[in-house]
């Protein structure tokens, strides 16, 4: 279910990679120097009362439990789907506010909890939990919402359900776990929306993204994965699975496609021509004859797709927008 929303690896997604590699290096090494980790404790009493600022960034980085380590990693490795749709910098920019935003929140909700339960919250579990919880805002919002098969009949099980489970598996770790991801909630959906205009206030800068881009991206960027290498004992176990994958999301949405035929019951029948409705998008010919606009073409422009894409998309799906964006954000 998490090659749902893209299946090609870390392709295109260095932060990602970088954040995996880095982060979890870090939290096995802590695991084997276990003397270290106090100084990656978050706990906002010594923030507060000893001015230790450094602890924010210390301890909002690194897990020091393998369990959320191990949860997180996979949360960000389907939520790299953004930053390979919509660019690193605004990946790494939505990363940057979300963080900077949830710093302020986890003290604005620990004051909360001991003003209501007469409880101090003194320690927080460690690691970039609450910039991973605020990319479920985007994540519900943007990603389309497939059927895969059904439990008892009447539960739906969809693309989106394992990593719900995830971030459930995420959620209940310890005991305030609950705490970083209600600010990271918060914290997503504030700057998703813009609210005060936090995405100009807040953001990566150009000559950041250019010091990355020269010196970061060569040691974390991924090779394009290839598509052309035969299944057999010449292929590779990691490129026999990308095209299984690949196969798997066609065979999808070619299910969609027929149960929605199925449904409109049209008077005249035709055979379907599946060469025709689902050409690559990588290959297209030169000369093509001309297609007539569709009113869903500029709601994908502005989600980030170019037009031709989005008319062929749509054409894919028999102008369902639902599938198109899905169609889209696998291929």
């Amino acid at each position: 279910m998490f090659t749902t929303t893209g299946s090609r690896g870390l392709y295109k997604a260095p932060l990602s990679k970088g954040l995996l590699l880095v982060l979890n290096g870090l939290t096995v090494m802590l695991t084997l120097l276990p003397q270290y980790q106090e100084l990656f404790e978050y706990n906002l009493q010594d923030v507060i009362k000893q001015h230790q600022v450094w602890r924010l960034l210390l301890g909002r980085l690194v897990c020091l439990d393998v369990k959320d380590a191990f949860c997180s990693s996979l949360l960000i490795y389907n939520f790299r789907i953004f930053e390979r749709r919509f660019g690193t910098r605004k990946f790494a920019s939505f990363l940057l506010g979300t963080w900077l935003i949830s710093a302020l929140m986890d003290f604005l909700l620990a004051h909360a909890f001991q003003f209501l339960f007469e409880y101090e919250v003194e320690e927080l579990p460690a690691g970039l939990l609450a910039p991973v919880f605020s990319l479920f805002v985007p994540f519900y919002l943007s990603i389309p919402r497939m059927p895969v098969t059904q439990v008892l009949g009447h539960i739906d099980i969809t693309n989106k359900s394992l990593v719900y489970v995830v971030g459930l598996q995420l959620l209940t770790s310890s005991s305030f776990t609950w705490l970083l991801a209600l600010s990271g909630l918060l914290s997503g959906g504030l700057y998703h929306s813009n609210f005060l205009s936090l995405q100009k206030l807040l953001f990566v800068p150009v000559w950041v993204s250019r010091i990355g881009r020269c010196c970061l991206e060569p040691l974390f960027s991924s090779s394009e994965p290839s598509n052309e290498t035969p299944l057999g004992m010449g292929a590779t176990l990691d490129i026999q699975r990308q095209q299984r994958m690949d196969l798997l999301d066609q065979q999808l949405l070619l299910a969609q496609y027929n149960e929605a035929r199925r449904n409109t019951r049209q008077q005249q029948e035709q055979q379907v021509d599946w060469t025709r409705l689902f050409p690559s998008l990588r290959h297209r010919g030169q000369n093509r004859p001309p297609m007539q606009p569709h009113p869903q073409v500029a709601l994908l422009v502005e989600m980030g797709f170019s037009r031709i894409d989005a008319l062929e998309a749509l054409r894919a799906s028999n102008n369902d927008i639902n599938m198109a964006t899905n169609f889209l954000l696998q291929h």
